[in-house]
């Protein structure tokens, strides 16, 4: 089975209602009180290991520094060849611990058989160099007490390191930061199956939390070995709204592809990871064209959008970036606030409630562009030409979005903007009378990612007054678009070409 696109989820028939589950009372109680519970942000294990890396290559490359420095530059000084071997060994090293699946969380968690491989692939890699300078002839380029040294310190400051790790690690998964919080869909033999596979794996990195069905109560139980069964996938899409999923799990037959696709049709909204479960279908695939959850494999649906490494190279690219244009446009922003303050009463700023991330309720900052006795501050009325509510001054800086620019406030010290991406809609949005999620089938799907001050449909042409159907559904095809192939090189043509696109604008009043 091939991986879904938007495309194919938005040309499944919708599916037919969901017969009624009995005992709903306990089941919406049950729901509140896990949408309830405190649940801090994981830490992507991805980036940890990526860290553990870099803090063992530089702990390598520090304590060969350390050795050179106190002992051999006082006799030899500093000799190239230290300058070139040193950073090689380091690098070799990491890529022979990589081999021996050291940076995992499972390898993170049990020190011992971690410092045992560690040892292993570092005595390789001394041999590997040991017998390339014996059959090149190059003994005496570097100090053999320099070479042993190294050896034995590199390796007492990894075994430390790696026990230093093994608390670090063992104190995050205890606070919640390192398992993913998963659920299954399907409580029938599937289902039964899988989650006896969860349940008897050690040092699981899943945490399960229930199980999903879409099946009457009386072909499917309450409880799935021990787990309760929270509701239909209608409650699974609320579900995720008020409390984190990482993962989506389908425990279904590989062959039921119709009823698969249905219940995409709704989950694909979700900034989730969806995948099928592979563990007891008789149809197989080549080793490759699985992935993992633990033990089970499993065939990749949906991928969250922008994760892992992706997050971090984003949210420095805003932060940094985002500093550097409040500098550089802080001019601007004086002077269209003394303009605001001079041209009718009122504050400068305004706050308008706006869909954010996973559609939650965000506050973004705006300049205000209205007389204050006739802001709409949720734009339940859309602005059109000449509309009389905006102010001599808000007509300018709407048509070139200067009342957008406070948003960096939000990329810089709030965290729940970014630069580019979908552009936040206010709550009441419409779109000829109409709710743009009544509009656009799938409209929740591009809050899969944190909503940005430009966008790609921005810079496009689709901005401004969204008075048919069609300007609403070119916005989230953007969109959407946007998230599906998202890069930070993406980000830099977006940001680019954001000027130019203003100034040929017509759209916005």
């Amino acid at each position: 089975m091939a991986a879904f696109s938007a495309r194919d989820i938005q040309r499944t028939q919708a599916p037919p209602p969901m017969e009624a589950a009995r005992g709903d009372a306990a089941k919406v109680e049950l729901l509140n009180r896990l949408a309830a519970e405190p649940v801090k942000a994981a830490y992507s294990p991805v980036v940890l290991a990526g860290l553990v890396r870099a803090a063992e290559f530089i702990l390598l490359m520090l304590t060969a520094a350390l050795i050179h420095h106190f002992y051999v530059a006082g006799y030899v000084g500093y000799e190239p060849s230290y300058f070139v071997l040193t950073p090689t060994l380091a690098v070799f090293s990491i890529l022979v611990f990589q081999v021996l699946h050291t940076y995992n969380l499972a390898a993170f968690r049990q020190p011992l058989r971690s410092i045992g491989r560690i040892a292993g692939g570092w005595g390789f890699v001394f041999l590997v160099v040991l017998a390339a300078l014996f059959f090149l002839k190059l003994e005496g380029i570097v100090s053999r007490v320099w070479i042993a040294s190294w050896f034995l310190t590199g390796l007492a400051a990894l075994a430390i390191e790696r026990i230093v790790l093994a608390r670090i690690t063992f104190l995050m998964a205890k606070a919640g930061r390192l398992a993913r919080r998963a659920v299954v869909v399907g409580g029938g033999e599937f289902g039964h199956q899988l989650l006896r596979t969860f349940g008897d794996a050690e040092n699981s990195e899943i945490s399960m939390l229930g199980v999903f069905d879409d099946r009457g109560d009386d072909r499917s139980p309450l409880t799935v070995e021990g787990f309760p069964k929270l509701g239909n996938v209608d409650d699974l899409v609320e579900f995720a709204r008020h409390t984190r999923i990482d993962l989506v799990i389908f425990a279904l037959p590989i062959t039921a592809e119709t009823r698969i696709l249905q219940m995409l049709r709704k989950l694909w909204v979700l900034p989730i990871d969806i995948r099928l479960s592979a563990h007891a279908n008789r149809l197989r695939f080549r080793p490759r064209s699985y992935s993992y959850v633990g033990e089970v494999p499993v065939l990749d649906l949906f991928d969250k959008p922008i994760a892992d490494w992706d997050v971090v190279i984003k949210l420095a690219f805003d932060k940094i970036v985002g500093a550097a244009a409040l500098i550089v446009l802080s001019p601007i922003l004086l002077a269209t606030a003394i303009a605001i303050k001079l041209d009718s009463r009122g504050p400068i700023l305004f706050k308008q409630r706006r869909y954010g991330f996973n559609n939650e309720l965000v506050e973004v900052y705006k300049f205000r562009s209205m007389y204050v006795d006739q802001a709409d501050a949720t734009a339940s009325r859309l602005v059109t030409r000449d509309d009389p509510r905006v102010t001599r001054v808000g007509r300018i800086i709407r048509k070139y979005s200067l009342d957008e620019l406070p948003q960096l406030f939000n990329v810089v010290f709030k965290g729940n903007l970014s630069l580019v991406g979908p552009r936040p809609h206010a709550v009441h949005a419409k779109a000829a009378d109409r709710q743009y999620d009544e509009v656009v089938d799938g409209y929740f799907a591009r809050h899969r990612v944190r909503p940005g001050i430009t966008g790609w449909a921005q810079v496009n042409g689709w901005r401004g007054e969204t008075d048919t159907h069609e300007k609403i559904q070119q916005r989230v095809e953007h969109d959407l678009y946007y998230i599906e192939n998202w890069s930070i090189l993406f980000d830099l043509y977006i940001l680019a070409t954001t000027p130019l696109a203003l100034i040929k604008s017509k759209n916005a009043f």
